[in-house]
């Protein structure tokens, strides 16, 4: 272990072999973190390797705009050592980039956060809500869907994972199967859970905000993500679709295994060389951790990233202000304990308060995190970006991520 630390030492203040030009390093110092703290990530890291809890991992941190930690630990594949261009699947993390396209568009002037979004997919200008107040019956909704609501996960839209009928409905309309416009064709004939602006619910919404994006734009959604924001940013293994040169570079998938340790797992979509017929905006990207750090920058930079400008530096303000009241925020044993003391804006969690939140961060900080356990947090507060990737899961089964941004910030020392 004692190796292990003076060599992460050493790639902590050198900072060199694992990123490129793009990206620029630093020592903790010149950016107002103690190196003796941070080294710490290494050492929780090392340890859920080597108590095999987790496979292997990227963890990065950028402050001020410059990384002044990125480290990898344990391995890709059994026999195959963690690399620093390992590509994941981020599933979740899709959608902040839904939501980034989404307001690219908005940027462009091509349409207003509250139209209804019937007005764009008249598809839905029949949607019915279900209701069970007086037996199972179905009523028009009081307010039309709009685009905010989709932004926000509050638009009445279901995810098919609850145990409630429009739930059971999603799971065997095969809505996947198809295209985005099959799928919208599929919702449309489905009536929402509730009342649009109500309730905040994980759902399908990104997933038509992705087939807004192609009629709005008149693009695939793949071509607009690539023209738009992967070229530009030279975000250069972000995709839905791999070469086959680039497999070699694609962690496995873990899971934990009831005899104790882990194994890998094998998934539906496993050949990521094969064309996707349906490209969703809620998750299938796969990315880099330093793919996602330039992501992750840009919106820091309040929409611009090494000279090149994505979003208006109000619309990020606007993005990444919380937008919700805490009696539409979720109170489920899952969701409403991870969004305990949150709020959420067009696409994000926003920390609302430390003491409501139960974690060591600023007000204003936003978040999101994928299935398989990736992970990112921006502080505008303290200039502060943390990256995690790992594919395991199911997600949050262990605290990881939680206790690496608890040690990055107690590694803070001045804000410079």
């Amino acid at each position: 272990m004692k190796y292990l630390l003076l060599i992460s030492q050493l790639l902590i203040s050198t900072c060199s072999s694992q990123t490129t030009p793009i990206l620029t390093c630093s020592t903790p110092e010149n950016e107002g973190i103690s190196s003796d703290s941070i080294i710490r990530v290494s050492t929780l890291m090392q340890k859920y390797v080597d108590d095999r809890k987790l496979p292997g991992m990227i963890a990065m941190v950028a402050r001020h705009g410059r990384i002044v930690y990125n480290e990898n630990f344990g391995w890709m594949d059994e026999g195959k050592t963690m690399q620093s261009d390992a590509i994941f699947r981020i599933a979740s993390m899709t959608k902040p980039i839904t939501s980034v396209a989404v307001m690219i568009l908005y940027d462009d002037g091509l349409f207003q956060l509250d139209d209804p979004v019937s007005k764009y997919i008249p598809e839905f200008n029949d949607l019915k809500v279900f209701s069970d107040e007086h037996g199972i019956k179905l009523a028009d909704p009081v307010k039309p869907m709009t685009i905010r609501n989709l932004l926000m996960h509050t638009s009445g839209l279901a995810s098919g994972g609850e145990d409630n009928p429009v739930d059971s409905v999603y799971r065997t309309a095969g809505l996947s199967d198809g295209t985005l416009k099959e799928m919208i064709l599929k919702l449309a004939g489905i009536p929402l859970l509730y009342q649009p602006g109500t309730r905040w619910n994980y759902s399908r919404s990104s997933d038509v905000l992705a087939y807004l994006v192609e009629v709005i734009s008149g693009k695939r959604y793949d071509v607009f993500l690539k023209e738009r924001i992967f070229d530009p940013l030279k975000m250069e293994d972000t995709s839905y679709t791999l070469p086959a040169e680039k497999l070699e570079r694609v962690m496995n998938v873990y899971a934990p295994r009831d005899s104790g340790g882990i194994s890998a797992i094998s998934l539906p979509d496993s050949d990521l060389t094969a064309e996707v017929k349906f490209l969703s905006g809620n998750g299938g990207l796969v990315s880099t951790a330093k793919d996602y750090m330039i992501f992750c920058q840009m919106l820091l930079n309040k929409g611009k990233y090494n000279g090149i400008r994505i979003l208006k530096e109000q619309t990020v303000d606007l993005m990444t202000l919380n937008q919700l009241v805490n009696e539409i925020m979720p109170d489920d044993d899952f969701f409403g304990t991870l969004l305990s003391g949150m709020g959420f804006g067009l696409g994000f969690a926003v920390v609302k308060e430390n003491s409501g939140a139960g974690i060591t961060g600023s007000p204003g900080s936003y978040w999101w995190a994928g299935t398989a356990n990736t992970y990112f947090y921006i502080d505008p507060e303290e200039n502060l970006i943390l990256i995690f990737m790992t594919q395991f899961v199911p997600n949050f089964y262990y605290p990881v991520c939680r206790e690496f941004r608890e040690i990055v910030y107690r590694s803070i020392v001045s804000r410079n």
